[in-house]
């Protein structure tokens, strides 16, 4: 029995660099690799790093926002379905066409929200904050049209 174990690990070892060759390599990206650059339009005033992928084009990615203290998203909505990790600070969310401080709700640290397409939207961060965005694109904020 030992003997046909060995034999069997020693094929499955064998053919692992194989499988790897033919495999994707997994894209690994330390804090100290994350590159922020300045948000434009809708994110104007925020810092945003792609990790992985382009959310502007179909397929996965992950990308995180960092919003400073008071940093106000005001109304808007996503054709896509939105997944958010608070990873520091705290987002304030709230429901609607119009902002209402009092009735947004605190996610702290470790809080996650899924936000369904088209569901309009705004966000406030409280204290220097950073999310994280693991969606399906392409991704696009589409501001709240004023009447």
């Amino acid at each position: 029995m030992t003997r046909r174990f060995a034999f069997l690990a020693s094929i499955i070892i064998a053919g692992i660099p194989m499988l790897a060759a033919g495999a994707a390599a997994p894209t690994i990206v330390a804090p100290t690799q994350v590159h922020w650059v300045a948000g434009t339009g809708p994110l104007q005033g925020a810092q945003v790093a792609n990790l992985f992928g382009d959310p502007s084009k179909p397929g996965a990615f992950v990308t995180r926002i960092r919003l400073h203290d008071g940093t106000l998203l005001a109304p808007h909505s996503h054709p896509i379905l939105e997944n958010v990790t608070v990873l520091q600070g705290t987002l304030m969310i709230g429901l609607g066409d119009t902002v209402n401080k009092a009735s947004m709700v605190a996610l702290p640290a470790g809080s996650f929200v899924s936000v369904p397409p088209n569901v309009h939207h705004y966000a406030m961060a409280k204290g220097d904050t950073i999310i994280q965005l693991n969606d399906i694109g392409p991704w696009a904020m589409h501001p709240v049209k004023k009447m």
